[in-house]
């Protein structure tokens, strides 16, 4: 079984784009071209890619898009965050049994030229009941999880306003981030409540872009034109039902991946350099630190307090400004900023001496990797 890296990413520049409101996007043509960023960044052609996956877009017009006509192997995967995580691991277990050498992973939305809302329309048939109590969007279902939580653990009404901070702080570091401007507690605190005790600024950002990540094995990576980024790890369960919400906030399903992924990288939370934590809303940071072992169960909202998390301090987070200020790319941009950190690209926003980063998603799909520099 090869070892597997990823050699190439690509982004878009997500504050130009959310700049300029006037023009609309077309999500095929940002795949395009975030797919030849990443080409690019490794120096490989599109004649090496024999697998392509393609998530929120269709391989068959993609390929059409960009010339890629007669790749080995193609998958489409649907528009959801938790898809992510599974992208690269199905990546992974490509390169690894040997079905394919090279595979792209690509994600676009043009969710901000389309007018896409989260919440408000109509409910499939599974979630009328829902509905008719306002229960018409994920957010809502967290904002529930998160009144739990704050009852059961006695998290108080500022809790989240160190991560709202963070993250800001991060995205003010970073040149393509939608919002580069710092926010305090006080200006989190006076932002309206969207499904409470949510906030606006507790809330993903919904705007247009594409990400792609290009993965091959490790043997084939070192002749490629960047460091590539080894993935040491990764690991998944699924945790399904017909709403998303867990009463335990997943922190069993968490827990078992991530006994899992530990035993299988040798490295423990406390080993861990940087965190990417999928974060569509920020109550889901704080029951991921706790389900990975990074904060005692019922004392993340504490534990990520006095700069614990911020840039300099002991576990930074979210270092490219994750969902609430660099974009909402559904876990795609966290991804390429774990590979940025790792080879040393981050900027401003660079962790110092950084050689591990752990990628965690707490959703009806829990996923996570670490990579480390090969």
């Amino acid at each position: 079984m090869k070892d597997v890296a990823i050699v190439g990413v690509g982004s878009s520049d997500f504050g130009r784009l959310y700049a300029n409101k006037s023009h609309p996007n077309d999500a095929y043509e940002l795949a395009a071209e975030a797919f030849k960023e990443a080409l690019d960044d490794c120096g490989a052609t599109q004649q090496d890619i024999d697998g392509l996956l393609c998530i929120n877009i269709k391989y068959g017009q993609f390929g059409e898009t960009v010339g890629l006509t007669a790749p080995g192997f193609v998958h489409d995967l649907e528009g959801t965050g938790r898809m992510s995580g599974v992208a690269l691991q199905e990546a992974y277990a490509l390169i690894r049994s040997g079905t394919a050498d090279m595979v792209a992973c690509v994600y676009a939305t043009n969710g901000r030229s389309a007018g896409l809302k989260y919440g408000g329309g109509d409910a499939d048939p599974a979630g009328a009941y829902d509905a008719m109590y306002g229960m018409t969007s994920t957010g809502a279902y967290v904002s529930m999880m998160y009144q739990r939580y704050s009852r059961l653990y006695g998290a108080p009404e500022d809790a989240l306003a160190p991560l709202a901070v963070n993250n800001r702080a991060n995205g003010a570091r970073n040149p393509i981030a939608v919002f580069q401007k710092e926010i305090d507690r006080d200006e989190y605190m006076a932002s309206r409540f969207i499904a409470e005790p949510l906030r606006k600024l507790d809330y993903c950002i919904i705007n247009d872009g594409a990400v792609a990540f290009i993965v091959t094995s490790a043997d084939r990576a070192r002749g490629m034109r960047k460091k590539p980024v080894k993935v040491a790890a990764t690991a998944g369960r699924a945790e399904l039902s017909r709403s998303y919400i867990s009463p335990d906030f997943y922190f069993s399903t968490s827990a078992a991946v991530a006994e899992d992924l530990y035993k299988k990288a040798g490295i423990g939370p406390d080993e861990i350099d940087c965190m990417q934590v999928y974060d569509n809303f920020l109550p889901t940071i704080l029951f991921t630190l706790e389900g990975f072992g990074h904060a005692p169960r019922g004392e993340s909202w504490e534990w990520v307090r006095d700069g614990r998390v911020e840039l300099g301090g002991e576990r930074p987070l979210n270092t490219s400004g994750g969902h609430t200020s660099e974009s909402y790319m559904q876990g795609f941009a966290l991804h390429v900023e774990a590979v940025r950190q790792l080879r040393g690209e981050a900027g401003d926003r660079q962790v110092e001496n950084c050689n591990t980063v752990q990628y965690m998603c707490v959703s009806p799909i829990v996923t996570s990797h670490i990579f480390t520099a090969e």
